[in-house]
Order: C-alpha cells, then sequence, then structure tokens
C-alpha cells in the first residue's frame, strides 16, 4: 500500500512556512486525538499518520530529501516514525504541539496530564561497538545489561482512589460545553496500583537494579550512529506494566587494514616498483578471506581496482558494495650503491621517461569516476 503525500495529510504545500506547518499538523492532531476518539483505529492511524508528516515537513533536512525524492528519500534513514510507532511516543517527541510538557491539548487547556503511558518503563541507551569485519557479516553479542526491575516479594494492590485506572476525571463546563478532563491519580501517580507488600531494601517504586546478560542479534550493514531497538529490554514499570525498550548506538571501531566509504571497503596496497613494471599475482586481504588478484605490467600508483560484491551488504536490500583497491607504488627511502647504477642505467633510457596519455588519468578525474 503506498503512502499518502506529506503535504496532504496536512493540508499543507511545499512552500508553507515552519509555523504554518506547526498550525496545520495541531489542527488535525486535534481532531484525531485518541482522547477526543475513544476506540477508534482510523482515528488513530490518521493521528500517528499526521505526526509522521510533521517529523519529515518540520526538520529542513529531511523536508529537502522529501521534496526530492519522496517517500524513497527517506528510506534506510531516520525520518519518520515507520510502522512501529505509538501514540505515547507521538506525545513524547512533540509534547510542545500540544501545549507543553508532553500530553494531549485537552490536557494543556484543563491542567492536567495525559496517564495512559503510566504503566510503561523508561528506555535504556547504550552504545555497542563493532568491528568492520562485525558490521560486514553481522554478529550476536551478549551484553551486560543493568536494568530496573521488580524487586522479588513485591506484590501490588488496585488503587481504591481511581479503581485501577490510574486516573480521576471530573467534568468541566466550558463555552464548548460540559467536557471530561483526566488527571493523573495522586495516590497512586498515574500506575493505578499500589505497593500491598515490600521486602526491606526496596524503595516506594518496589523496583530494583538487577545486572542481566542479553542478546544483541546485529544485521549486516549497520552504521556508524544508527539507533537499533529491542522492545521490552529497557526498565521495568513499577505496578507491573510494561517495559520500556533497550535502544543501541552502532559505534564503528577503526580497522588498520580496511576503511569504509557507505558499503564499499577500501584497501591500500603498496606495490614494489619492480611488479608495477613487469606485472604479478599479488595476495591481498579482503572482509572474508585472502584473495589474489592479477597485476598488470605498466601498473600505475593511484590506480583503483575493483572487486565487486566484496564490500558490506546494505542492511536495507542485502546488495553488497564493492572493495576498492587504491594501489601505490613504493619507493624506498634508502638504497645501495649497486641498485643506485642500476637505477642510473635505467634512468637514461627512454622507455623510463613519464608520457602521460589521454587514458591516463589524473587524481582528481579517478576519484569523479567513482563518485559518479
Amino acid at each position: 500500500m503506498s503512502k499518502r503525500d506529506f503535504y496532504d495529510i496536512l493540508g499543507v504545500s511545499q512552500s508553507s512556512s515552519k509555523d504554518e506547518i506547526k498550525k496545520a499538523y495541531r489542527k488535525v492532531a486535534i481532531k484525531y486525538h485518541p482522547d477526543k476518539n475513544p476506540d477508534n483505529k482510523v482515528a488513530e492511524e490518521k493521528f500517528k499518520e499526521a505526526a509522521q508528516a510533521y517529523e519529515v515537513l518540520s526538520n529542513s533536512e529531511k523536508k529537502e530529501k522529501y521534496d526530492r525524492f519522496g517517500h524513497d528519500g527517506l528510506r534506510g534513514g531516520s525520518g519518520g516514525f515507520g510502522g512501529g510507532m505509538n501514540v505515547e511516543d507521538i506525545f513524547s517527541q512533540f509534547g510542545d504541539i500540544f501545549g507543553g510538557g508532553g500530553g494531549s491539548p485537552f490536557d494543556s487547556f484543563f491542567g492536567g496530564s495525559r496517564s495512559s503511558s503510566r504503566n510503561r518503563g523508561s528506555n535504556l541507551r547504550i552504545k555497542l561497538k563493532l568491528s568492520i569485519k562485525e558490521i560486514a557479516e553481522g554478529v550476536e553479542k551478549k551484553i551486560k545489561v543493568k536494568r530496573l526491575v521488580t524487586a522479588s516479594g513485591v506484590t501490588f494492590k488496585s488503587c481504591l482512589v481511581c479503581n485501577g485506572t490510574g486516573k480521576i476525571s471530573k467534568v468541566v463546563n466550558t463555552m464548548l460545553g460540559q467536557m471530561v478532563s483526566s488527571t493523573s491519580c495522586y495516590n497512586c501517580n498515574g500506575n493505578g496500583k499500589i505497593i500491598d507488600n515490600k521486602p526491606p531494601g526496596v524503595d516506594s517504586t518496589g523496583l530494583q537494579y538487577k545486572e542481566e546478560i542479553i542478546k544483541i542479534n546485529i544485521p549486516s550493514g549497520v552504521t556508524e550512529g544508527m539507533q537499533l531497538s529491542m522492545s521490552g529490554k529497557g526498565n521495568e514499570s513499577p505496578a507491573g506494566g510494561a517495559s520500556g525498550d533497550l535502544l543501541i548506538l552502532i559505534k564503528e571501531i577503526e580497522d588498520s587494514i580496511f576503511k569504509r566509504d557507505g558499503n564499499n571497503i577500501i584497501y591500500d596496497l603498496y606495490l614494489n616498483f619492480v611488479d608495477a613494471v613487469l606485472g604479478a599475482d599479488i595476495e591481498v586481504p579482503t572482509l572474508t578471506g585472502k584473495v589474489r588478484i592479477k597485476i598488470f605490467s605498466g601498473t600505475q600508483s593511484g590506480k583503483i581496482l575493483r572487486l565487486r560484491g566484496k564490500g558490506i551488504k546494505d542492511i536495507n536490500n542485502s546488495i553488497a558494495g564493492d572493495q576498492l583497491i587504491h594501489v601505490n607504488v613504493w619507493t624506498p627511502k634508502q638504497i645501495s650503491k649497486e641498485e643506485e647504477k642500476i637505477l642510473s642505467e635505467l634512468k637514461q633510457s627512454n622507455n623510463f621517461q613519464p608520457k602521460p596519455g589521454k587514458t591516463d588519468k589524473g587524481f582528481f578525474d579517478r576519484i569523479k569516476d567513482f563518485i559518479n
């Protein structure tokens, strides 16, 4: 199913200002807000759709990509919430749109706060360092995580003040008529439950820190700065609600042999002068082991050779990049008297004088070939 145009969703144009986009989003969000449309899945999807549109159009960089390439320009990046977005993430990220503090527009009007996220624990964030080979192949990592969990022996009971709902509702008379306002329950802090029994040393939330070993499956092709999420592996919630998520920030370890350029791998090959002149079969390393390549006679320093499919698989389509071999002809810094004599004789040969032709490209031309 194709995605709707973001401008159509908010009812704005490409030339609309940020303030106009913000006002349009607020109008659509209020129209389809969950508080105004309880148990209405269609309205909830339109609410999420509007948030995704605003998330892109309110960001100058993402808006530029969207204007040039449409939805395809947002693939593989951080544009949009994607299919896993939920209403509470929207309130958290765009709280200022709804009047501050992360809640519904009705909350800010009546001075209350949204409490439907009461049972969700907080997220945990970690950094995970990966070698270039781990990134290329994908890897399973076992890491220690210190997270909040419900302490052994803690039991809960329903809050008598809010009857387990976590909210206290009241009817408010407004110029639009009577409207129902909900605020978090003061007795249970919006959890709907209170601790019935807890062992010594456990605080009023009933949670305590526990170190756990968690397995993380990292797909091939991740990049520096990419954030992965493991649902339910964050901190647990007071009163037994849903756990938060574990957010994993990817860090690339600099490799001593290979350099990464997108999905391509760059390897510097240092070739001795004789092999460059006569040609040779040379063994070079790749991410999957060593291979032999043929160096043709007369190879110039700066030439770039390509090994197709020997790079990193793209995380979105599994198409592998290439390994680019940058040839450097090695010049010795010290030579013997005998070597100096031989080279002096060769220097007199007309064949050893530089005669670059049209096919011998300079540095900038070679760079352009690989960029274009």
